[in-house]
């Protein structure tokens, strides 16, 4: 009797306990949606919906690329139609990408990056898939597919599901889309090169993320194209725990008064290739993708298949806000096989000048790959020759060697840059929207990468940190000569 008593009374306290751990939940989440109420208006590029966007369901006998690209021309028709057309009068600014006379409108450049792209050498070595990032398109992999098809190689650069036309879209695509884009755009690859030329994958972010997925699935599914190489950049191997709550604005956002906790940012869009704004249901992809990743990384290391995986060369940042680079490493790279895979890491710049301002969170996971006896992988580090100079120097340790080579490069920090950033990894100095281009600038051109806000804090509706961050990769002459070595 007194058991059954001492068990009611356990279950009284642990029905207490949820109930207690429900309301403080449902607290949070009402207090997140009574502040997201204080985000910016919803614009028409936040809440109407295009069609026809591809889906995995699209798939049938017969589907090829070609339909894939019929049903994004009818997408774009769709977006003049439905948007670019139906602005409000005071949403007609030069600073907005959706009216027609803005000058960052995409219709305006000098192409419309924001749609799918291919390069077509006259007789092609090989071919070459680019995966861009979330909320990118295209663009971001115009740099890269330019290197690749200098060398010879036909390059294609699908704009994935929900990219490139508005923020709104990227509510309603999921990880699958995504995956499904990708292997119609390999095998469309396949097709343009012929059955036995080399094929390469590479990807910039949550591209990167699906990349690697594919790359895994190749091993045991032998009708995928399997890369010869894989590329990454700034890859989203690993993302903040707190993506795994991503999806629970779903239990507030489907009522009016809260619909803007939907968003997890609402911006002026006055970048032409890449949204400002960005849904959290699109962060919930994510997440669920980088979890389905390490599962199937889990599968194939306990099976003893990673070693069936290509070689793959990594090139990140060490600092990175968007992605987890430390992640990259536990989650990926220490549990390769050797097969000729680097990872190569852009370290915050060691300027004596700058020790005091920079933290130093980053040298933790950098003592582990130097302290390391044995890795299964090359790691290059570019720093700063010494402590007293701005000119770099490649630090290299080969897979399974202890001894670290020293290689000076002909390179060095810009004045004013303390370290690399997540979105400048894939983009070069001379990019005539992201760049250092003084050039273009002193021509009165727009140049995003430039530009250098002054005032009080607190006053723009873009946050700060965002027109701070570096959008070009100073070292990008160096990772080009690596990826040409690598070809």
């Amino acid at each position: 009797m007194n058991i059954i008593k001492f068990a009611k009374r356990i279950l009284t306290w642990v029905l207490t306990l949820a109930g207690c751990l429900v309301a403080v939940l449902a607290t949070i989440l009402l207090i997140r949606g009574f502040d997201a109420r204080r985000m910016p208006d919803l614009k028409i590029w936040h809440t109407a919906h295009l069609s026809p966007e591809f889906r995995a369901g699209d798939i049938k006998p017969g589907f090829t690329f070609e339909d894939y690209i019929k049903l994004e021309d009818r997408l774009f028709d769709n977006l003049k139609a439905s948007v670019n057309q139906r602005i409000a009068k005071e949403d007609q600014q030069i600073f907005n990408r959706y009216y027609t006379e803005a000058f960052c409108n995409p219709d305006r450049q000098e192409k419309n990056w924001n749609r799918t792209f291919e390069l077509h050498p006259e007789h092609p070595k090989g071919g070459v898939l680019l995966l861009h990032g979330l909320s990118d398109s295209p663009y971001s992999m115009r740099a890269l597919a330019n290197i690749f098809h200098r060398q010879g190689y036909y390059v294609l650069v699908p704009r994935l599901p929900g990219h490139g036309t508005i923020p709104g879209m990227l509510k309603n695509p999921t990880w699958k889309d995504w995956v499904a884009a990708t292997d119609l755009a390999a095998h469309h690859v396949r097709s343009a090169i012929g059955p036995d030329a080399p094929f390469y994958l590479g990807g910039y972010s949550n591209g990167g993320l699906i990349a690697v997925y594919y790359a895994l699935n190749m091993v045991d599914d032998e009708s995928e194209i399997k890369p010869q190489k894989v590329f990454l950049f700034s890859p989203a191997i690993g993302i903040t725990r707190f993506a795994a709550f991503s999806g629970w604005h779903r239990a507030l956002s489907f009522i009016p008064y809260f619909k803007k906790i939907a968003w997890e940012s609402i911006g002026p869009e006055y970048d032409p290739f890449k949204y400002n704004s960005f849904p959290k249901i699109a962060g919930h992809q994510l997440y669920q993708l980088t979890r389905i990743t390490q599962k199937k990384i889990d599968q194939l290391k306990n099976e003893g298949k990673l070693g069936q995986l290509p070689p793959i060369q990594t090139f990140s940042s060490v600092v990175d806000s968007t992605v987890l680079t430390p992640s990259l490493i536990t989650n990926l790279y220490d549990r390769l096989k050797p097969n000729g895979h680097e990872l190569i890491l852009f370290d915050v710049n060691r300027f004596s000048a700058l020790e005091a301002f920079i933290k130093d969170r980053h040298d933790v996971f950098l003592s582990h790959l130097k302290d390391a006896s044995v890795l299964p992988y090359t790691w290059t580090l570019i720093t700063n020759q010494t402590s007293g100079t701005l000119r770099v120097v490649a630090e290299t340790r080969d897979a399974g060697s202890g001894a670290i080579t020293h290689e000076p490069l002909n390179l060095e920090w810009p004045r004013g840059i303390y370290s690399l950033s997540h979105v400048a990894v894939p983009f070069s100095p001379d990019d005539p929207l992201y760049g250092d281009r003084e050039d273009l600038k002193k021509k009165g051109v727009f140049v995003l990468g430039m530009v250098e806000p002054r005032g009080e804090k607190g006053v723009l509706q873009v946050p700060i940190d965002q027109l701070m961050r570096l959008r070009y990769n100073p070292f990008f002459s160096y990772m080009e000569r690596r990826i040409v070595e690598s070809l």
